[in-house]
């Protein structure tokens, strides 16, 4: 399955459509869960998402949901399913048959956490251009040539941001591909100052999205905060500062995309980069904004897939490997090494190099199979079994902690 994400051009009449869809489904999944809740108090079994899909087609054009043909009825299908999953990682997190984070118990879908989204199967057909959504009809894409056309769309959903409408498609197919690499292994080191920096000399500007935009974020955050709870002002406000969060993700993302795409193009064999404990260095409070800024995990997650797309092989380089502190020529540890420093000067063999890149030929050199001389007094072993050994991204079960 290959999924896509691209935004739509409604009309007047389709965003009304659009936002009856959504408010059905957030209607189904609030209705759904009260069933639960009543259930749960008189000490019977809890219904499962068919047995609430069948009491509400019993109450569909009545007095209690009139409406209910207005839309798809994928909106109301979709959102109870999307209720049973919840209620299952709940049971799971609270039986401590799930990984990670404890799971709470669902909350109501309310209209001030944003509009939602709505899901749609069944018959969906993409076009040079547009998609045709179930009751909705054709919807025109601001991007054309994205969507492949002709291929079988296993389900579409709807999404709001910032008031601008997107979709999202998941088809069917492998998006897979194997090309010639140059059998060489490419260091990537990570930062605030230059986003990446590969072992070859290239280097990547941080964009510093949320710098560039705080002091309008600022301003706009007073403003919301001085307007009166339910007036037409503060929605304009909560508009205006939801819209520059949505340019800030956006300078973001496309400058992750792009030094992601420019690194795989490079085509080595052996990606490797940094695991740095990003939950731990946030609560620097003096890093805390930059690191949020630049994102390293999702810099490292958007490396991650577009190399296995293309059949690069991308390994981790262990947590406590010191890559800064350790000249790339002959080993040397520099101990006092400190983050005002930017340029690595080695007292082993005179070596005058950028902190980054020679941090970025140490990450290549823990992938390579080639020898380092050592000299100095404090050196690093010729063998890399004292270091942590690289492992590949598919074993590791934290992808978002990367950077």
């Amino acid at each position: 399955m290959i999924a896509y994400k691209t935004e739509l051009d409604p009309n007047n009449k389709q965003t009304t459509a659009l936002l009856q869809h959504v408010g059905a489904a957030r209607w189904a999944y609030n209705w759904g869960l009260d069933q639960i809740k009543q259930a749960a108090e008189a000490g019977e079994k809890w219904p499962s998402a068919i047995d609430l899909h069948k009491r509400l087609n019993a109450i569909k054009g009545t007095d209690e949901l009139p409406w209910a043909y207005e839309v798809s009825k994928c909106a109301f299908q979709e959102s109870l399913r999307n209720l049973e999953g919840a209620i299952k990682n709940w049971r799971a997190s609270r039986n401590r048959e799930r990984k990670g984070p404890q799971v709470a118990f669902p909350r109501y879908k309310s209209r001030k956490n944003g509009v939602g989204t709505c899901r749609f199967t069944g018959s969906i057909t993409i076009l040079d251009g547009f998609i045709q959504l179930p009751r909705i009809g054709v919807l025109r894409l601001k991007e054309h040539g994205y969507l492949p056309v002709g291929v079988k769309v296993s389900q579409a959903t709807i999404s709001e941001q910032a008031g601008r409408w997107f979709v999202s498609v998941t088809v069917e197919g492998d998006r897979k591909r194997q090309i010639e690499t140059t059998g060489e292994v490419l260091g990537i080191d990570v930062g605030i100052k230059t986003l990446a920096t590969c072992s070859d000399g290239d280097t990547f500007a941080n964009p510093k999205a949320l710098a560039a935009k705080s002091k309008r974020l600022r301003r706009w955050q007073r403003k919301l905060a001085r307007r009166g709870k339910g007036s037409k002002n503060r929605a304009k406000a909560k508009a205006q500062v939801a819209k520059l969060h949505k340019k800030v993700a956006d300078v973001r993302r496309d400058a992750h995309n792009k030094t992601a795409r420019s690194i795989v193009d490079k085509r080595p064999s052996v990606i490797v980069i940094e695991d740095l404990n990003v939950k731990g260095m946030v609560k620097n409070r003096r890093l805390a904004r930059a690191l949020s800024d630049a994102a390293l995990g999702n810099l490292g997650r958007i490396i991650h897939y577009m190399a296995l797309d293309d059949g690069i092989e991308v390994r981790k380089a262990g947590r406590f490997f010191a890559s800064s502190r350790l000249c790339s020529d002959c080993g040397w540890k520099n101990e006092g090494l400190t983050l005002s420093d930017r340029t690595f000067v080695c007292q082993g063999c005179g070596m005058v190099k950028d902190r980054d890149w020679n941090a970025a030929i140490n990450l290549k050199n823990t992938g390579s199979s080639s020898e380092i001389h050592d000299c100095g007094d404090h050196v690093r072993p010729t063998s890399l079994a004292m270091i942590d050994e690289a492992v590949t991204l598919s074993q590791m079960s934290a992808v978002g902690t990367f950077v």
